[in-house]
């Protein structure tokens, strides 16, 4: 048994841990990284990576299915275990980055081994004794299974173990339709499989209900069907014939994917020894992701908030300040996007339309624009979406969109949000022609227009010079 000081101990080997830990050691701190599962965390292994690694695969089988543009449909002959291989091949590909070998050549001390405080300053972890100045716990988060009388005696899947499937579906039953369960309902159904959704409450109830059915009515054109307002009341059969009842009737399918929800990985810690509180939603942080055992941070899944990788590196570069440079850090969510990879694409920024109606009354104004009207999706074939900008005072405080690439169009939106920029700026940018990204900037020419184009005063005020100014 090794006791080991060190300024920062880092519990947890995901995108926040490993973001933190290449930072703090590049910057002359000595770091421990323990990890006692996967390097790299849920998103490279269980999470973003695979899931987007499947969509692309999906993705080419539809385009051969629907065709166009002179090129004859066909069905696509589907290699379901070749998709699943392309999926661990994109993991391979990344791993590197984010493999122990790496963080060791950068300095830091990894020890592959589960960790558990001891006391309030003291964590075990691999039978070595860690005394660190500061902790930051980040741990991420596991897949919540419901208590649904029968589940525990039939096989059915997670996003942990759905990756290692080899041969197709033939009836794929998800439970939950949240976005991991849209995706996986697009992928699987693109792939050949029949799909059914069921959802206690609406499908993608945390988005714009107006920009969700956007997307919604493409799932179901796809042929997925989506049983809404219907809880999963009792599971039962066997591998290959799994039954789920509802209050809707029941539904049979060959495999069962549970995807509702998800809740932070913070079992194994010991926590109370350590002094800190925790709630249902996590670790109990306050603005600075401080625990209440002050030399112990929370980031990422494991702090109860938004449930993001990205969420997770922007919370490394918060808590670094204080770790190291005793500068304070605060934790903001208002600029955080968020994006549900389905084709078409969801994504939000801040408030949605009914929120910010909540929240700021008759003070609000929602600018629209139809991807329908722009040109570069006009010549792509690919009109299905729309954008909404919520604007108090001549300032963007939330986006919705719906179309192909929001989530890459929802970028600058971001920005704007994280800088407190006002409308002008989207306004004032010369966007390239054609392209999606003009959608943004017409956006901010439909909040604009009727301030320019229907005020009687402006029009007098344009005659009037064309009169005097010779």
């Amino acid at each position: 048994m090794a006791r080991i000081k060190t300024d920062l101990c880092i519990i947890g080997a995901g995108s926040g841990g490993l973001s933190l830990a290449a930072g703090a050691v590049q910057m002359g701190a000595r770091v421990v990284l323990v990890e006692g599962h996967k390097m790299g965390g849920d998103c490279l292994n269980y999470g973003c990576v695979p899931s987007k690694a499947l969509l692309a695969a999906a993705q080419q089988a539809q385009t051969v299915r629907k065709g166009g543009f002179g090129v004859a449909p066909a069905e696509p002959r589907v290699d379901y275990a070749a998709a699943m291989a392309h999926v661990h091949a994109a993991i391979a590909t990344i791993e590197p980055h984010d493999s122990v070998e790496r963080f060791e050549g950068l300095g830091v001390r990894v020890i592959q081994a589960w960790g558990r405080f001891l006391n309030d300053r003291e964590l075990e972890a691999g039978g070595d004794i860690i005394r660190a100045r500061r902790f930051v716990i980040a741990t991420g988060s596991r897949p919540v299974v419901p208590p649904i009388p029968g589940l525990d005696a039939v096989p059915y899947l997670t996003n942990e173990t759905l990756f290692d499937l080899r041969d197709r579906p033939g009836h794929l039953i998800v439970i939950g339709g949240g976005p991991i369960g849209m995706e996986m309902a697009q992928a699987h159904r693109r792939l050949g499989a029949q799909v059914t959704v069921i959802e206690g409450d609406r499908a993608l109830n945390r988005d714009d209900p107006e920009l969700a059915a956007i997307v919604l009515d493409r799932l179901r054109a796809e042929g997925i069907r989506i049983v809404e307002g219907a809880q999963a009341d009792r599971v039962s059969g066997a591998d290959g014939a799994i039954t789920v009842e509802t209050g809707q009737g029941t539904v049979t399918g060959t495999h069962l994917l549970v995807a509702a929800g998800r809740r932070p990985a913070l079992d194994r810690l010991n926590l109370d020894a350590a002094g800190v509180e925790t709630t249902r939603a996590g670790v109990k942080v306050g603005p600075d992701l401080r625990s209440t055992n002050r030399r112990i941070y929370a980031i990422g899944d494991a702090a109860g908030g938004m449930q993001f990788t990205h969420v997770a590196g922007y919370h490394a570069g918060v808590v670094i300040r204080p770790i190291l440079l005793g500068l304070p850090g605060k934790a903001k969510t208002a600029h955080i996007p968020r994006v549900t990879y389905t084709d078409p694409e969801l994504a939000q920024i801040g408030p949605t339309e009914a929120e910010a109606r909540a929240e700021h009354g008759d003070k609000l104004t929602v600018a629209r624009f139809d991807f329908a009207g722009n040109d570069r999706a006009i010549a792509a074939g690919r009109t299905e979406g729309r954008i909404k900008v919520m604007v108090v005072r001549g300032r963007p405080v939330g986006v919705s969109i719906a179309g192909p690439e929001a989530g890459e169009l929802i970028g600058p939106w971001a920005l704007v949000l994280a800088n407190n920029l006002k409308m002008t700026a989207v306004a004032n940018m010369v966007a390239p022609y054609p392209t999606l990204g003009e959608v943004n900037k017409r956006a901010a020419g439909a909040y604009f227009s009727p301030k320019l184009f229907e005020n009687p005063w402006v029009k007098r005020a344009v005659r009037l010079i064309q009169r005097l100014v010779p």
